[in-house]
């Protein structure tokens, strides 16, 4: 029984509980507002894409590093809190021309979908993690890959109902233009992922 528990908590390790095994209340809440202070600066680095209501953000990398460090549970609660904090009123989505950083509007908007793939995505990568999917070079990137799928599934078919486009216009505006910073997002996530858990792993058999 012992030896099934150990496996258990083995098997479902990531980064965070790697580096910080003690966990407690106090800690875990700090990793959560820390993980929204950091997305919320990450939202802030926003592009906007002539012709397209989507900015080219940093949201995206911030999901990649939470779900892949905190594990899905972890990185769900931190992005849903990071959603139910800007309903709330804090200014801290992705700027916009047209709607403000905050408010209940962003969700209901045309590129609400896109923050609910967010949400999604965080826990199917943060899921994958603790299978240990971001430990090899051969599972990171399909791993990330799937994840942006999610998110724009969600952010595509929303747009696309929101706004009533064809899927062509669609896929014009809301995914052509991001499909080089995904690429480029994924591939310094996912080949930096088994490089450090190779270091971790050296470290803590010393």
């Amino acid at each position: 029984m012992g030896k099934e528990m150990t496996s258990s908590r083995a098997q479902s390790q990531t980064l965070r509980t790697a580096l910080f095994p003690a966990s407690t209340a106090l800690t875990q809440a700090t990793f959560l507002m820390g993980g929204v202070a950091f997305l919320a600066v990450l939202a802030q680095i926003a592009i906007p894409v002539p012709g397209s209501p989507v900015p080219v953000t940093g949201q995206t990398l911030g999901v990649f590093l939470i779900a892949t460090t905190y594990g899905a549970r972890l990185a769900g609660l931190t992005f849903a809190t990071y959603l139910l904090a800007a309903i709330a009123g804090a200014p801290i989505f992705a700027a916009s021309a047209t709607l403000p950083s905050h408010g209940l509007a962003r969700i209901t908007s045309a590129t609400g979908g896109y923050l609910i793939g967010m949400l999604v995505a965080t826990i199917v990568i943060g899921y994958l993690a603790e299978k240990k999917a971001d430990r090899k070079f051969r599972t990171s990137f399909p791993m990330l890959i799937l994840g942006s799928v999610v998110i724009f599934t969600f952010g595509l078919t929303w747009l696309k109902l929101s706004l009533t486009l064809s899927w062509t216009d669609t896929i014009s505006i809301g995914l052509i233009p991001f499909i080089f910073g995904e690429a480029l997002k994924i591939t310094i996530t996912a080949t930096s992922l088994p490089i450090i858990w190779k270091k971790i792993s050296r470290k803590l058999s010393e």
